[in-house]
């Protein structure tokens, strides 16, 4: 319930609450504060196991966590019915980065460059080179002209 709160916060707050509620009363209202926060969760255990038993025994291992949209996605991801394992094992992201880094720049990765030999050896690989590659300039050409480079 409180992660998130660190030690200097922990501190503040009983400074604060020694200021508001003095030390005579501190006590009192700790008691207090826990017997609310105990009949709330024991209202909150009540409310979970009445709807468990309204919903039937086809439901008996619903979980309210999962209710969660972050915990559901992470549980369903989880479940290897659908092979995702396989799917996320099979792809490197460091490798297809490198490649589409190097079709930008028109360089040729070894992979590219292995697909497009046996493709051009194949005749009908069915992968299409989508790089741009520079086009022979002509003899009557003149070279690009850049005025901010000069």
């Amino acid at each position: 319930m409180f992660n998130d709160i660190g030690p200097l916060e922990l501190v503040t707050i009983i400074v604060l609450a020694v200021l508001v509620f003095g030390p005579d009363k501190l006590p009192k209202v700790i008691q207090d504060v826990m017997r609310t926060v105990r009949k709330i969760r024991e209202f909150s255990e009540s409310a979970k196991q009445d709807i468990r038993d309204e919903l039937g025994p086809e439901f008996k291992d619903f979980e309210f966590e999962d209710l969660n949209p972050k915990t559901f996605i992470r549980k369903q991801l989880d479940n290897d019915e659908l092979g995702l394992k396989e799917i996320r094992n099979g792809f490197d992201l460091k490798k297809e980065m490198a490649e589409v880094t190097d079709a930008v720049h028109g360089r040729e990765s070894e992979a590219t460059s292995a697909s497009s030999s046996s493709s051009a050896s194949g005749g009908s690989g069915g992968r299409v080179d989508m790089t741009k590659k520079p086009e022979e300039p002509r003899k009557d050409d003149r070279p690009p002209f850049d005025a901010d480079a000069t």
